[in-house]
């Protein structure tokens, strides 16, 4: 029982350290893909120096790290723990200090159920790498995933500010409107692969469409993972679908947070990308199947087979699972610096009377599709 709490806890480790570390490096890469689609330098100016004479070649380093800016994300942090705690005299001081660790933590449990990789053979064991392996793992993921606006709304309502009380009603109306397209658009999915349980669903991208096309969702699914992207980064709540935060007109719903509370809401909003990353690659990119790779080596589909050992086969799984999610993050980040923020009723305008209709469109042709087929 201890061993396989203790491998339990292992995975937990894995799959959360690399969580936070994508989140972390998120600020650095956000100032650095924004410079460079901006022809600016960005980020490049935050180092510290160690006093000793030994200490030379490190300090030799620090510095040309901190020319690349990757000391920033721990200035940062530094500054956010030093910044004071201010909770305001009309607010609840102890929902006002809940609200973002409930962000946070809704955040962080939906990861739970996302496999990052095929089982492992060890110690005499199979090891899956997933912390909780539920049988409906993508209603348990969407919950949580939905669970963390709570702290989102929380937050504007306890604040005692009218502009934060704004951001956080706009934030409910906006999860009402993207939610509900975000999970009908799953539906045609869940049809195909006829399962909710993620590593299932995963096994069966590793077939083959036609003898040669990877069985990925996006194949299958096309009009449903353009419906699914678009409203999961809708509840990232990240430009152009800022609406919450609005910072031009209402400051919004962390208008009155300071130091860490505020970091962590800032946290959350990169979590919440690396989760959409994660959920998108696992549903409709093969999660981290690499095609024609079988737990006994490449099968080409056109003959030939390339033998690979086990522990191969595992960490070309997961060096798969992360290359997908670094890419998703990228083009996130990419349509965050690209377009400009929704007017609030173009904002409304596309989730009720677009994606709404679209998703159940898809719902319906797949379902045609399914029956004629099968």
């Amino acid at each position: 029982m201890w061993f396989d709490l203790g491998i339990k806890l292992a995975v937990s480790a894995l799959i959360l350290g690399g969580v936070l570390s994508f989140a972390g490096m998120q600020t650095w890469l956000e100032r650095k893909q924004s410079a460079l689609m901006q022809d600016r330098i960005g980020a490049n100016r935050a180092y510290f120096t160690l006093p000793w004479a030994w200490a030379a070649p490190i300090n030799w380093l620090l510095r040309k790290l901190g020319g690349l800016g990757i000391l920033n994300v721990l200035a940062d942090v530094m500054k956010m723990f030093t910044k004071e705690d201010i909770i305001p005299a009309q607010g609840d001081r102890f929902l006002h200090t809940l609200a973002p660790f409930l962000s946070i933590c809704f955040a962080l449990l939906a990861f739970s159920a996302i496999p990052i990789g095929p089982d492992v053979e060890l110690f005499g064991r199979t090891i899956p790498l997933q912390v909780a392996d539920i049988n409906a793992g993508l209603l348990a993921v969407l919950a949580l995933g939905s669970l963390g606006v709570y702290g989102v709304i929380l937050a504007g309502m306890v604040s005692g500010s009218n502009l934060a009380t704004l951001g956080g009603l706009r934030a409910a109306s906006q999860v009402i409107a993207y939610e509900i397209a975000l999970g009908v658009s799953l539906v045609g999915a869940i049809a195909c692969f006829g399962s909710l349980d993620l590593p299932t669903i995963v096994a069966r991208q590793g077939q083959l469409l036609w003898g040669w096309l990877p069985r990925w969702g996006v194949f299958l699914q096309p009009l449903g993972c353009l419906i699914f992207m678009t409203a999961a980064l809708a509840h990232t709540k990240r430009i152009p679908f800022d609406l919450p935060e609005g910072e031009p007109e209402i400051i919004g719903y962390f208008a009155e947070y300071s130091g860490m509370k505020f970091g962590l809401f800032f946290l959350t909003d990169f979590v919440e990308i690396v989760l959409v990353a994660a959920l998108t690659t696992t549903l409709f990119f093969g999660g981290w199947q690499v095609p024609y790779l079988t737990p006994a080596g490449f099968q080409c589909p056109w003959g030939g087979s390339v033998p690979v050992s086990h522990l191969a086969y595992v960490g070309l799984g997961l060096l798969s699972f992360t290359v997908k999610v670094v890419a998703f993050i990228w083009f996130f980040m990419l349509i965050r610096w690209t377009l400009p923020r929704f007017r609030y009723d173009q904002l409304m305008t596309l989730g009720w009377k677009v994606l709404f209709p679209l998703s159940l469109a898809n719902i319906a042709v797949t379902g045609v599709l399914v029956v004629l087929i099968t």
